[in-house]
């Protein structure tokens, strides 16, 4: 028996229960494998992380071929190693032969929603309570687990959009292939755009004509990057603010230097545009 409650071997007195009953509430993934099969050892540990990652989505059912002949005559197995997903107690889908991660992935995201659905739905949550750090962490951690994934690649694209967080939103979307950028990539690029337009309000414009006039002018600089900030161009504010530091660190007793502290923490310390500015920021200082 598996150490993980997602993952069973069968037998003749399970097999009832655990491929017929227990696929009438979930898919079952049944591998039929020998010990003396290699292929069958180099897809097994790749079914069984899978198994673990879903968390219960599906049931991975292990049927050693040569101990449950009759079973696997009956389910028309003909070579090793052989998946099948049975649900409702019927064979749905399946294949023969190791197969890539990759591969298995595909065949179980057609059945299955993805192991990330939950994070999702928390963080869809978590933006409309206004929660925003919360919400772009679990964003952020269901992308990153999901091998960005072209879904949640969108859904946290536009969920940086929501937050105004336009230049990292686009820095996302400039990644997805030409032959993926549909409808909803679209959509969220016009939306990244009008956002620019309404972030240049005429108090930032004339903010950034007096800098442009002087640029030794801090206490403007300082008051740009507070407004940049409070329309979400923190990257833009952090660079202004970085730019009063490198030219007088302690400039109205370290006014810059509290301003950008402020702003990470608005940002939230788990941020990669945090961590990125925060390390520049001990390498300014030190």
């Amino acid at each position: 028996m598996n150490a993980s409650a997602h993952i069973v071997e069968i037998n003749e007195s399970n097999a009832q229960q655990l491929l017929i009953e227990e696929s009438m509430t979930r898919p079952v993934v049944v591998d039929f494998w020998a010990d003396w099969c290699g292929p069958c050892k180099q897809l097994m540990p790749i079914l069984e992380k899978l198994a673990d990652e879903y968390q219960g989505a599906f049931l991975l059912a292990k049927v050693n071929a040569d101990e449950q002949q009759m079973l696997a005559q009956q389910l028309g197995v003909r070579s090793l190693p052989t998946v099948m997903v049975i649900k409702e107690g019927q064979p749905i889908d399946g294949f023969q032969g190791a197969q890539p991660e990759s591969a298995v992935r595909e065949m179980l995201d057609k059945h299955l929603p993805s192991p990330q659905a939950g994070a999702l739905v928390e963080a869809e949550q978590l933006l409309q309570d206004g929660d925003i750090p919360g919400a772009l962490a679990l964003y952020r951690s269901a992308w990153e687990e999901s091998g960005q994934k072209l879904d949640i690649t969108l859904a946290y694209a536009g969920a940086l959009v929501t937050a105004k967080r336009l230049d990292d939103a686009e820095a996302l979307l400039r990644d997805i292939r030409l032959a993926d950028q549909d409808a909803r990539y679209e959509q969220l690029m016009a939306q990244i755009e009008l956002g620019r337009e309404a972030a240049r309000s005429p108090e930032v414009e004339a903010l950034e004509a007096a800098i442009e006039a002087n640029p030794d002018d801090h206490a403007t600089r300082i008051q740009l990057a507070v407004q940049l900030s409070q329309a979400a161009q923190y990257r833009e504010a952090l660079e202004h603010l970085l730019t009063v530091q490198r030219a007088d660190k302690e400039f109205n007793d370290g006014e810059a230097r509290k301003v950008f502290l402020d702003t990470l923490a608005t940002i939230g310390k788990g941020d990669p545009l945090a961590a990125e500015y925060q390390r520049k920021l001990f390498s300014l200082m030190y």
